[in-house]
């Protein structure tokens, strides 16, 4: 997400980066690629403006002039400055109420009812809650149909009527029944709706006056740009929600929604969806935005997914089969299937501190552990547990079997062997220790 961006913002810097000190003329040339950046990517002209012109007002400042480094102070101010604009803070979903409901609302195709289903499992796997979902949608059937797919996949219930196509009475239907069956949330989802479609409008508007939500919910795609900042305010002015989603962040999204929104309707950006898996729904950090734009990476997002699949008694397992030098194929698999689990490939790798940068052009495919999970599973039980038997009748009998070649069998026992010895090396106290804070980064 946000290549473009960050790509044109690392050219800006450059500019200053190697003089002694940052000076008005250098500054300013450095300023006007930055905000050439920001246009670009879909900013209005006068929020990147007042966003340079803050910017631009602080590195002129006494205490940047003496800097030894103006370049990485340059990188700093543009990165609290990002921060700022995009909120300061995360901001929790309010889940309060027996039970609490949550309206979600926005345009058609902006990935509503995709976002209703992630927020139930993310209810449901991560906050412990019973969760309830209303198909509200009333005017596309296939709306509800993809609503009860997608619900079943997570085990959650639906709430539908056929043959009742009064939103309203749908909805307050569904809260009762919630009730009834000590659900403790409920998600309506609803039509997408114009913001000029007057009818529509008050439609979305009653709604909320029935039922009375916990929160309200506006979901916008990212890839509409600029345009989705105005639907924001638009739909901001007649139901004065109380946050935003921002979907299809992985897409071709110049990133100005996510940077802007929350500057113009003065409410919090809640999560960010990426993909089209239920569990790819994450609370929106724009400190931690703010670093991948501009290259530093995620480090601490990285941890928590991590720690998400992390078992306390495996790894202790698997440390000790490090200390021992038992770790096999086995171990080997598990810890790719970990990994998968953490969601998409890509975007993991974004997350690693300078990395993202390096392989933006690398097309990084979920598919890419399926050789390897192919030429594992073709061995026998004792060649996983023992890889040193593994001669050459063995490995043509394996990449048989996997429809791989020898070479690639080959490749595979390398990089086990390299990667068996480089865990080895995390496998002494300290370095132990260093994991075990990173692990703690989360709980603090």
């Amino acid at each position: 997400m946000f290549e473009n961006l960050s790509e044109k913002l690392d050219r800006a810097f450059k500019i200053i980066k190697g003089n002694g000190k940052i000076t008005e003329i250098n500054i300013s040339e450095s300023i006007k690629e930055v905000r050439k950046a920001l246009i670009d990517a879909d900013v209005s002209y006068s929020i990147a403006k007042e966003f340079c012109d803050r910017v631009k007002q602080k590195a002129l400042g006494q205490n940047v002039l003496t800097s030894v480094e103006p370049g990485q102070m340059m990188v700093k101010m543009v990165h609290d400055e990002l921060v700022s604009l995009m909120g300061e803070t995360a901001s929790e979903i309010n889940i309060k109420g027996t039970p609490a409901i949550i309206l979600i609302a926005g345009l058609q195709g902006s990935g509503k009812t995709t976002f209703s289903a992630k927020l139930a499992n993310y209810l449901k796997s991560k906050k412990s809650k019973q969760v309830m979902l209303v198909a509200g949608d009333v005017y596309r059937p296939a709306a509800i149909n993809q609503l009860q797919v997608l619900a079943s996949q997570i085990n959650v219930p639906v709430y539908t009527e056929e043959g009742n196509n009064n939103p309203v009475d749908l909805a307050l239907k569904g809260i009762q029944q919630a009730k009834q069956t000590n659900c403790n949330v409920v998600i309506i989802d609803t039509a997408g709706r114009l913001a000029v479609d007057e009818e529509m409008m008050n439609e979305i508007a009653n709604i909320k006056q029935a039922v009375n939500p916990t929160e309200t919910l506006f979901v916008v795609d990212s890839m509409t740009g600029q345009d989705a900042v105005n639907t924001a305010k638009a739909f901001y002015d007649r139901l004065d929600y109380d946050g935003v989603v921002l979907t299809k962040l992985d897409g071709d999204t110049r990133g100005g929604a996510a940077l802007t929104i929350r500057h113009v309707v003065s409410k919090p950006i809640k999560f960010i969806s990426i993909g089209e898996k239920l569990d790819a729904l994450d609370i929106f950090h724009p400190d931690r935005m703010a670093n991948r734009i501009l290259g530093m990476g995620d480090i601490v997002s990285l941890v928590e997914r991590a720690q998400e699949q992390y078992d306390e008694q495996e790894a202790r397992k698997l440390s000790k089969k490090l200390h021992n030098n038992t770790f096999d194929f086995n171990d080997f698999l598990a810890q790719i299937h970990q990994i998968k689990k953490m969601g998409n490939l890509k975007d993991l790798v974004g997350m690693i501190p300078g990395v993202g940068k390096m392989m933006k052009d690398v097309e990084i495919n979920d598919d890419a552990f399926k050789g390897i999970e192919a030429i594992i599973g073709s061995m026998t039980p004792q060649e996983r547990e023992n890889p040193n038997i593994i001669d050459v009748s063995r490995k043509q009998r394996i990449a048989r079997g996997s429809g791989t070649k020898i070479d690639e069998v080959n490749r595979l026992l390398k990089q086990f062997d390299q990667t068996r010895k480089m865990m080895q090396t995390f496998s002494g106290k300290g370095k132990m220790k260093q994991m075990q804070n990173l692990r703690n980064m989360r709980r603090r």
